[in-house]
C-alpha cells in the first residue's frame, strides 16, 4: 500500500504533463492546428533499427509532415509535435522533458514561430533568452540529438496572398532575425524557410499563414533534406 501511495504522485505529474502536450490551446482563430489536430504524432516504426527524428513546429510542420515522412522511408522514424505553444509558454520545458524521455533521438528540427507573434506573448526583449532556454532544454534533454532549427513561413494577408501583410510579417522578420542570433551563438544549423517560401508567395492559402498543397509539398522536402544531412551514417 505504501509502495502505490509512493507511486501516485509520479503518475499524477505524468498525467499532467501529457495533458499539457496533448490538450494546448489556441484562442486566435485565424490559426488552427489543421487535420491530426494539436499532439505529439509518433512514427509508425516498421524498421526500429532506422534513426529516430523528432520534428517540432506548429500548423505548418502538420503540413508538410507527410512529405517529409515519405522522403525519409526507410531511412528515418519521424515522430511529430504540433503545438501551439510558444518560448514563453510556461509549459514548454516540461513538455520537452516528458517528450524527450519517450524515445532516443538522432535529430531534432525545431521551429516555434506563428503563435508567438501576438503583441504580449513574447514579453518586450525576452524572446532571444526564451529562444536560448528553449535550445538548452532541447539539448539537456536530448545531448546526442542533433539540432536543426528552421525560420518561419511568411505572413500574407488575407485574400491577397501574393502580398506580405505589413505589420505580422514583420514580427516574423524580426523574431527569424533574433531566432538566428541565437543559433548562431548556439552552433545550431538553420533550415531557411521563409527564404524558401518567400519567392512563392502565389502559393499561399490566402488565410494569411498557411501554404497550398505544392508549397507544402517543397516544405516537407526542404526538411527532409536537411534532416538526411545529419542523420547518423551506417
Amino acid at each position: 500500500m505504501r509502495f502505490f501511495c509512493a507511486i501516485l504522485p509520479l503518475l499524477f505529474l505524468a498525467t499532467s504533463a501529457s495533458a499539457q502536450v496533448q490538450n494546448a490551446k489556441e484562442s486566435d482563430k485565424r490559426l488552427p492546428p489543421g487535420k491530426g489536430g494539436w499532439g505529439v504524432r509518433e512514427a509508425e516504426v516498421k524498421d526500429a533499427s532506422l534513426p529516430r527524428v523528432l520534428c517540432i513546429g506548429d500548423s505548418i510542420l502538420g503540413g508538410y509532415l507527410e512529405t517529409l515522412r515519405k522522403d525519409l522511408d526507410g531511412k528515418a522514424n519521424v515522430d511529430a509535435w504540433v503545438t501551439p505553444v510558444s518560448q514563453a509558454s510556461g509549459e514548454l520545458p516540461k513538455a520537452i522533458s516528458e517528450i524527450l524521455a519517450t524515445h532516443k533521438y538522432d535529430v531534432i528540427h525545431f521551429n516555434l514561430g506563428l503563435h508567438g507573434w501576438q503583441k504580449g506573448r513574447i514579453p518586450e526583449g525576452k524572446f532571444e533568452p526564451l529562444t536560448q532556454k528553449m535550445v538548452d532544454n532541447l539539448r539537456a534533454g536530448a545531448p546526442q540529438a542533433k539540432l536543426i532549427w528552421a525560420s518561419t513561413t511568411p505572413v500574407t494577408v488575407k485574400g491577397k496572398p501574393e502580398e506580405l501583410d505589413p505589420v505580422i510579417n514583420a514580427t516574423i522578420l524580426e523574431h527569424n532575425r533574433m531566432a538566428a542570433n541565437v543559433m548562431k551563438a548556439s552552433k545550431v544549423p538553420i533550415n531557411d524557410l521563409y527564404s524558401l517560401m518567400s519567392p512563392k508567395l502565389s502559393l499561399a492559402s490566402g488565410d494569411q499563414f498557411h501554404w497550398k498543397t505544392d508549397a507544402r509539398v517543397m516544405q516537407g522536402h526542404a526538411v527532409a533534406a536537411a534532416i538526411e544531412q545529419h542523420l547518423p551514417k551506417k
